[in-house]
């Protein structure tokens, strides 16, 4: 690919499922895309369009790459079908799919391995619940969501075999008012800690109201859940943006197919309440650290699903088998909508 003109900035694209703004998802990615912007300077011009539905991803796609952008980053896992349509009609620009799995010659992959902020999210939750009796507020079943579930759970019950996880499905990722309801649903099943798979900070203001907790997903929450926001599993897409971005300014850009971690510096873990004991904060600090170190993987050892079948036997699950992952662990309440 060659390299842009130095006077002539390179536009670079961004697509986002949820708004801009606020917290969650969609503002990870908008935080980051404004991360790439101040660190390329006049080199670049970034530009983004938020709110993109499933069946709208193609025309937004293919908008974006007709006002000239030389990278389009498309984030969220509803685009893969568009995008993937759109980068066989642009073969010099350079595509970038979030969470997907159809590459292409002009069309690399990237993911965060969100499961990891689930798991230690799950590791509080086991400590702080009263009732043994936690939620999630899912939005679809995706293995992405399914992995977070059971990452949730795993860590939780290693800390509290007594937990549970009530699972209530909103099939959407962003709609505060169905999250919210979702939310109240789950306290009134007995959950006192909830999690949150959707884009909007709803089901921590829900948890704020009734005297549950809940925890900052994708971004800090903490200005809608005050101390009820236990943690915050921070996402940061910046330094992948750059790289992309600096390889494309560079003429090196190749598709590829990257899974980030807690190793990489995708996920911060912070933000933690002040009403979380210092027990508590000591043991999950460390469980961060053993999964960056590999120390501790979340998904290794005996892991049982729903029916009791072993799953998981000692090593860690290969990532091949994480990716396609379509089974609930032992301890969910709820199934998988076929």
């Amino acid at each position: 690919m060659a390299s842009a003109h130095a006077a002539d900035p390179v536009k670079v694209g961004f697509m986002y499922i949820g708004p801009a703004g606020g917290a969650g998802w969609s503002h990870a990615h908008e935080l980051a895309r404004q991360e790439v912007q101040k660190k390329f300077g006049n080199k670049v011009e970034t530009i983004f369009v938020e709110n993109v539905a499933e069946n709208d991803a193609e025309r937004v796609t293919r908008d974006l790459a007709a006002q000239g952008a030389k990278v389009i980053f498309g984030g969220a896992f509803p685009f893969m079908n568009g995008m993937h349509r759109v980068a066989r009609d642009f073969p010099k620009v350079a595509f970038e799919h979030a969470t997907g799995f159809k590459g292409a010659p002009n069309l690399g992959l990237y993911d965060i391995r969100t499961y990891e902020g689930a798991c230690l999210n799950g590791t509080i939750a086991g400590h702080m619940t009263k009732t043994n009796t936690i939620g999630v507020v899912a939005p679809v079943p995706i293995p992405e969501i399914v992995r977070n579930i059971n990452a949730f759970t795993l860590c939780a019950r290693a800390v509290n075999p007594k937990v549970q996880t009530r699972l209530l499905w909103v099939n959407t990722f962003y709609d505060p008012p169905k999250e919210s309801e979702a939310a109240k649903t789950l306290i009134n099943q007995g959950a006192d800690v909830l999690m949150q798979n959707t884009d909007s900070p709803a089901p921590l203001q829900v948890a704020k109201e009734r005297g549950a907790y809940g925890f900052g997903w994708d971004t800090d929450m903490s200005q809608w859940g005050g101390a009820q926001q236990l943690a915050a599993a921070r996402l940061d897409w910046s330094g992948y943006y750059s790289k992309v971005v600096g390889e494309v300014l560079a003429g090196t850009w190749k598709p590829d197919n990257v899974w980030l971690g807690m190793k990489d510096g995708a996920i911060h873990y912070d933000h933690f309440s002040a009403k979380l004991p210092a027990n508590v904060r000591k043991a999950v600090e460390q469980r961060g650290k053993d999964i960056a170190s590999g120390k501790q993987p979340v998904f290794a050892g005996t892991v049982r699903d729903q029916s009791g079948k072993v799953r998981i036997s000692g090593a860690e699950l290969p990532d091949a088998d994480k990716l396609q992952m379509n089974w609930l662990v032992e301890g969910v309440v709820g199934n998988l909508p076929r």
